[in-house]
């Protein structure tokens, strides 16, 4: 059973988006590593050194980091002491992380939306670009990534409370049953 096929239609649309977001960002991993490397390439084998494409790799790593956060947090993939919880019932389970995500993620990325749109907006009104001569021009379009990441989380916060609380109130399969089969095998 899909997880995400239980939730109200407009959860479920958020969940397919940042599914679909998500599975987009993984191959921007591949196109980094690929400039990284023809970086590394042109630097020891001819002593060449582009500082855009030094920038770039910056760049399409803020971008995978900041807007694939959503989808880690879909996958359950985000760092947590799995010392108590490992150990607890599925509905234990998910109490723990609609609280957590009730009363940490939420405020927290309300914060960062809230206290970010003044740096964009500094950075929009001056056209920010790279302290580095011959660097790439659009500073302030990687600092917009700041508030559409907290914003993305807080989107798929919504759907985590919705799912979460399904599944303490039974209509939804608990994460363990789907997420980790394969571990179990």
């Amino acid at each position: 059973m899909n997880r995400a096929s239980s939730l109200p239609a407009p959860l479920a649309w958020i969940d397919g988006i940042t599914e679909r977001l998500g599975k987009t960002l993984a191959w921007l991993v591949l196109i980094m590593m690929l400039v990284e490397f023809l970086i590394v390439v042109l630097r020891y084998l001819f002593n060449f050194n582009s500082i855009p494409m030094q920038e770039s790799v910056m760049y399409l790593h803020a971008v995978v980091f900041l807007l694939a956060a959503s989808y880690t947090l879909k996958h359950d993939g985000h760092v947590r002491v799995d010392i108590f919880y490992r150990g607890m019932t599925a509905k234990k389970k998910a109490w723990v992380d609609l609280l957590g995500t009730l009363f940490l993620l939420m405020p927290v990325m309300i914060f960062v939306v809230l206290t970010s749109l003044g740096y964009v907006g500094k950075s929009w009104r001056i056209l920010e670009g790279s302290p580095e001569s011959g660097g790439l021009p659009g500073v302030f379009l990687l600092k917009t990534l700041i508030p559409i990441f907290a914003g993305l989380m807080c989107l798929q916060g919504v759907v985590e409370i919705a799912r979460n609380g399904l599944i303490i109130a039974g209509r939804l399969p608990p994460r363990d049953d789907e997420d980790h089969a394969e571990e179990r095998l």
